[in-house]
């Protein structure tokens, strides 16, 4: 294996958007940094089955606006 050529590979502290944290390893940053999330799986719609707002941008919403019309809602 090649010398000097790996990321440094390090512990870091990840912190959730409802302030929970826990210790991962990881490249990140540097070493005793702390990764501070916008979206986790306690507040993604994915995970929680909340509005589907993420979806609604983009391609579905152009197509949305393009057919509101028709009564596909």
């Amino acid at each position: 294996m090649k010398k000097d050529i790996h990321p440094d590979y390090h512990e870091i502290t990840v912190v959730l958007t409802d302030g929970q944290t826990f210790t991962t390893r990881s490249t990140y940053g540097e070493a005793g940094g702390e990764l501070k999330l916008d979206i986790d799986p306690s507040t993604h719609p994915a995970w929680t089955g909340g509005p589907t707002r993420v979806l609604d941008t983009g391609r579905v919403a152009k197509f949305r606006n393009k057919f509101k019309g028709f009564g596909l809602d």
